[in-house]
């Protein structure tokens, strides 16, 4: 989803993306023409792109999951940071928006590296795990339905391997979670997901105040939970 960093003051969030933000022309195009599609607030603003590449090429991913790809700004820009013969299966139902997928994938040169399975995600991580696929993703990228938030981390949990990370936007729901009672009607489902996550001695953790939050989780190995 988009969200202005409304945390930061407005310019120091303009400075933070002068002295940070590396986007290429290809990224900017896709950005734009996402601009002017049905839906647009469901891309995900340059910041968290950038970021998702750099935690890639820190964890040295070679599988990815991303749930939730919408015109695919974040597969585009972790597929960027993949060492040669990494993936990234990408899931998503909203098939119109695949037109941009393909086409800004292909102009970048990373389309052999993303797999787009069209679906709904719960079913598409039941097929990977049924496939034989458990325990073989290096990272997760969830920013799909809030309600499936839950189920969706029970199954990264399985398809990860041990230190595995996975990575959920939109924490905050733009400062909802707060709210007493939350006005929108999915802010429940976060403010339970993020109670639940922070409780979970199967993870490490971490929550960032970055875009509209952000929370790391690192699959732990069984070990380390002894």
């Amino acid at each position: 989803m988009t969200v202005e960093n409304y945390l930061l003051p407005e310019k120091l969030h303009e400075y933070a993306r002068l002295v940070s933000l590396r986007e290429t022309e290809i990224q900017r195009e896709l950005r734009a023409e996402t601009a002017r599609f049905p839906g647009k607030n469901m891309q995900i603003p340059p910041e968290m792109g950038q970021f998702l590449a750099f935690l890639v090429e820190l964890t040295g991913a070679r599988n990815i999951l991303e749930l939730g790809t919408f015109t695919g700004y974040g597969a585009l820009a972790m597929a960027m940071a993949l060492p040669d013969g990494g993936r990234v299966v990408a899931c998503d139902i909203n098939e119109a928006a695949h037109v941009l997928c393909r086409r800004y994938w292909a102009k970048a040169g990373v389309a052999d590296r993303i797999e787009l399975r069209v679906g709904e995600c719960a079913d598409i991580l039941a097929d990977l795990a049924g496939q034989g696929h458990a325990g073989s993703f290096d990272m997760a990228f969830i920013d799909a339905d809030k309600p499936g938030y839950a189920g969706y981390y029970e199954s990264c949990l399985t398809l990860l391997r041990p230190g595995g990370l996975m990575a959920f936007d939109n924490i905050f729901m733009s400062g909802d979670v707060l709210a007493e009672p939350p006005q929108g009607k999915y802010t429940s489902y976060m403010q339970r997901f993020n109670e639940m996550i922070h409780l979970d001695d199967r993870v490490s953790m971490v929550t960032l105040p970055f875009g509209d939050g952000v929370t790391l989780a690192r699959k732990r190995d069984t070990k380390e939970r002894s």
